[in-house]
């Protein structure tokens, strides 16, 4: 499964693995939001609701497409956040991890919060 993200200033393409929330979030494309910033995490709604699974994670590699189940939202570290120890990438809790972005999540810094975003896809 590969995804399309857009914004105002750029856009990105992620491959989705094969888990219970990806396919969700698969089923509910295409999806519009309201883009938010994070220190180096972008995130926004989505209509998708799901369990944490038993895989979840808190830290994880920038550019990990994961799934905020406490906020219904898709999280996209690129780098630091408020909470992060270091440079890690750590998420506000434990998320779904449903992939990665295709090429280098620091194209992620040109949105902006506020931003119209976009997921279709690919």
């Amino acid at each position: 499964m590969r995804i399309r993200i857009l914004w105002p200033a750029g856009q990105a393409t992620a491959t989705l693995r094969s888990t219970p929330t990806s396919e969700a979030l698969w089923e509910a494309l295409p999806i519009s939001a309201s883009a938010n910033t994070w220190g180096e995490e972008v995130y926004f709604g989505t209509p998708v609701s799901v369990p944490r699974e038993d895989d979840a994670q808190q830290v994880v590699e920038p550019g990990t497409v994961a799934f905020w189940t406490d906020g219904d939202s898709l999280a996209l570290p690129y780098g630091p956040t408020p909470v992060s120890h270091g440079d890690e990438c750590r998420l506000a809790s434990p998320c779904n991890l449903l992939g990665a972005l295709d090429g280098d999540p620091q194209v992620l810094r040109t949105v902006r919060s506020g931003d119209p975003i976009r997921v279709e896809r690919a």
